[in-house]
């Protein structure tokens, strides 16, 4: 079913600390999680409602995306949605979606009961059974209950046609104010229909709903491994794991041939399925000649928080006869954890020998291989 949506971020979140809506969850912006997950969804056209100033804000936010416009936030939240129903327009008989912001974490399955509910009501929305008992209290005493038979709590978005809204909204006291949609409708002779909600729909509105929210974001863990080996040459020292190491010799290639970032960089893009470093820095690119191996392994943790995730851990292994790494053992490890902003203890370098065997126990190179685990959020 074709339908449209409009998002409404134009608060100032002050109970959350203030503009919750640019924040980041998971990863991304929260009002990034609400747009993604309705044009994933199918939706035709989304239109943001933001405050006035925040232009640069919503554009940095949904870098990238397609499929979106910007309305104008009003003083109030209906004053808000009305704007978004102007900036959207018709068919008059297409269901549109009003979201909150700060219910990032919509699914697409919330959104279809949604649209289904719409072929037999003026209106649906998304609600939870109350759960908990409720009481009544009177300066801190309690002085009754209250039965929680048929009471719901409401979630967002909440689904009507066009028109009907519209219409509705029209028809609204202009001297009172609307809790939500579904009374808009509901005031006006419309029937609203109740469907099953998510208790990950949640709202954040206080600082400590952030951290409940990043508890419920479905996170794959994935490993990746990385490979590389250098021979030696003339030289008079020699990098590793991100550490100049006086030495006899030198490692040869077109960067720094730090084999150990180089492994480390790779493990990293193998693990997001986001090629191998030849693939960002082609060796036959004049500008990485001599260049510092770190600037390459930063670039794939960047990428990494650009898809919303975050390293657990890397393991490296230097294979060599030569030099000697445990000297140099904790400093490539301090090194490592400030490149990936990692504690020390989710680092680890460690190095063999190949007992004389193979060009690593000839003398004839350097071989490093690495281990990383990283978490992306995403089902």
């Amino acid at each position: 079913m074709c339908f449209s949506a409009i998002i409404v971020a134009a608060g100032s979140g002050s109970r959350a600390g203030g503009d919750k809506q640019w924040r980041t969850l998971g990863g991304k912006p929260v009002v990034r999680w609400s747009v993604e997950a309705l044009l994933d969804a199918g939706a035709e056209d989304v239109v943001v409602v933001i405050p006035p100033t925040a232009t640069d804000k919503i554009e940095a936010a949904l870098t990238g995306l397609s499929g979106w416009r910007l309305a104008v936030g009003g003083q109030t939240r209906a004053d808000s949605v009305r704007n978004g129903l102007t900036a959207l327009g018709g068919p008059e008989q297409r269901p549109v979606l009003i979201h909150d912001a700060a219910r990032p974490l919509l699914s697409r399955a919330v959104i279809g009961r949604l649209l289904v509910a719409l072929d037999s009501a003026d209106g649906a929305l998304p609600a939870l059974p109350v759960a908990d008992s409720l009481r009544r209290a009177t300066d801190g005493h309690l002085c009754g209950g209250v039965d929680r038979e048929n009471l719901w709590r409401a979630q967002t978005p909440q689904a009507f046609r066009y028109r009907t809204i519209v219409d509705a909204y029209a028809a609204w006291p202009a001297d009172e104010t609307a809790t939500d949609e579904a009374a808009v409708v509901e005031r006006n002779g419309g029937v609203v229909r109740i469907v099953e909600g998510d208790a990950r729909l949640m709202k954040l509105t206080v600082p400590e709903d952030f951290a409940m929210a990043e508890a419920l974001i479905p996170r794959q863990i994935r490993v990746g491994q990385g490979f590389d080996a250098h021979r030696w040459g003339p030289g008079s020292s020699v990098w590793l794991c991100g550490v100049e190491i006086a030495h006899n010799q030198t490692l040869i290639g077109h960067s720094d041939a730090d084999a150990g970032l180089h492994a480390l960089t790779d493990a990293i893009l193998g693990a997001m399925g986001d090629g191998d470093i030849g693939d960002h820095f082609p060796p036959t690119d004049p500008q990485w000649k001599g260049a510092a191996s770190d600037r390459f392994l930063v670039h794939a943790v960047e990428r990494l928080a650009a898809r919303g995730g975050r390293l657990v851990n890397v393991d490296v292994t230097l294979i060599c006869e030569q030099p000697k790494v445990k000297p140099h053992r904790q400093a490539m490890r301090e090194r490592l954890a400030e490149l990936l902003s990692l504690p020390l203890d989710a680092v680890s370098v460690k190095a063999t020998t190949t007992e004389a065997m193979g060009f690593t126990g000839r003398g004839e190179g350097l071989a490093a291989q690495a281990i990383a685990t990283i978490e992306l959020t995403g089902s």
